[in-house]
């Protein structure tokens, strides 16, 4: 989320001791979406990236920076501006998907929000993007780099002070479980069901830093332990921290990337406010005096795993002890746990109704195999194309 380059006017920082905002506002927010390149016909991956980011340009409903390489060339990302409501977060979503999938059908392909590559692709490896970082990341690591077709969806909320981002993300461990179950939506690999719910977790959680973020004692100590990994040579850049949570290295965000890439852009809207409801309780927790659930390490990264086997389909593990409790249970409780900063807000109204209907008729994982399970492998592309693009009614091209 470029929550710089797309600020009108600079924001100044008007918080108090947790980072919330003074003016009682809730905080700003926006979405990086990552997406495959896929053959129309077989659904195989295509390396034509490159191609389809120049021919983005083309259309006015794009900025230039807004669609961005990624490791893989049959890979792309967009990033929002910085939106303050989910209607308009939606509209930003909306408007980029349709904009890139007109773009790359016209280079031959599909735009697909897919968290994991589907369907069988072959013997020769999708090449990474020409990059000294990435080709770097494939020398490092060859099979892991050629296999990471996965797709995430990142959510940024704006905490501005230093202290509060440290304090927002400590307290966010015991929900990361939670966000895992809910967004899961890639059950498919290379042709097989693989029995998880978000094959996604399992693949990016082979990297040396991943999964559940261990605790900070402020931002120093973040900032210490961060660069000395570097500095020792046991990751490369500050950017391979792959936690699914994080402070953000480019703004002043907390950087939350448990999530599945959502095939529908309104599921993806759903899970970023949901996002940022649980970083308004926990500094407003923080704020209150309220001690920090404990969390032993072993327990959350164990939750985790169990929210990517099994998604919404068995137990969840309750952010507040970690006990394993009927998935719509956790769900509603978590709801009105969250309820006053979904309150603050304003998005009530879209937040609860969407888990509850989720809950109940399945997250996006249920839904794909409910899609392959009714109609087979060759119903499987054309569900990701339309969902993925959603209405074209905005989209034109500069002649």
């Amino acid at each position: 989320m470029s929550v710089e380059n797309h600020t009108a006017q600079p924001v100044e920082p008007r918080t108090n001791g947790a980072g919330l905002s003074a003016s009682g506002a809730a905080p700003r927010l926006g979405v990086e979406e990552e997406f495959l390149l896929l053959d129309p016909g077989s659904g195989r991956p295509l390396p034509r990236a490159a191609q389809v980011r120049r021919r983005s340009r083309l259309y006015p409903g794009l900025g230039a920076d807004e669609v961005q390489h990624e490791l893989l060339q049959a890979q792309l990302e967009i990033a929002t501006p910085v939106c303050t409501t989910l209607p308009e977060l939606h509209g930003q979503l909306s408007r980029m998907r349709g904009t890139l999938s007109e773009a790359a059908q016209d280079e031959g392909c599909v735009l697909a929000a897919c968290a994991a590559s589907p369907f069988p692709d072959g013997a020769v490896a999708v090449p990474v993007t020409d990059k000294p970082r990435y080709r770097h990341l494939h020398d490092e690591a060859p099979l892991l780099t050629d296999e990471q077709l996965i797709n995430g969806l990142h959510v940024h909320v704006e905490v501005r002070d230093d202290g509060a981002r440290i304090e927002a993300l400590n307290r966010m461990r015991p929900w990361l479980p939670l966000l895992v179950a809910l967004s899961a939506s890639s059950p498919l690999w290379r042709g097989r069901d693989t029995g998880f719910a978000s094959w996604r977790h399992m693949v990016n959680g082979r990297w040396p830093v991943a999964g559940i973020p261990p605790r900070f004692q402020d931002p120093d100590d973040y900032e210490r332990r961060t660069r000395e990994l570097v500095d020792r040579g046991m990751v490369a850049d500050i950017g391979q921290m792959y936690w699914l949570a994080r402070a953000s290295a480019r703004y002043p965000t907390l950087e939350v990337r448990a999530c599945d890439v959502q095939v529908a852009a309104e599921d993806a809207v759903v899970l970023a406010g949901l996002v940022r409801a649980q970083v308004m309780t926990v500094l407003a927790e923080a704020e209150a005096g309220r001690k920090a659930p404990v969390a032993e390490p072993e327990q959350l990264d164990a939750a985790v795993w169990h929210a990517a086997r099994h998604g919404l389909t068995g137990d969840l593990h309750d952010p507040h002890d970690l006990r394993p409790r009927p998935a719509a249970d956790v769900v509603n409780d978590a709801l009105d746990r969250l309820g006053p900063a979904l309150d603050r807000s304003g998005d009530q109204s879209i937040v609860r109704p969407a888990l509850e209907r989720m809950v109940r008729d399945g997250n996006g994982a249920v839904v794909l195999r409910r899609t392959l399970a009714a109609q087979g492998w060759p119903a499987v592309l054309p569900y990701l194309r339309t969902r993925t693009r959603g209405s074209l009614d905005h989209v034109s091209r500069t002649p």
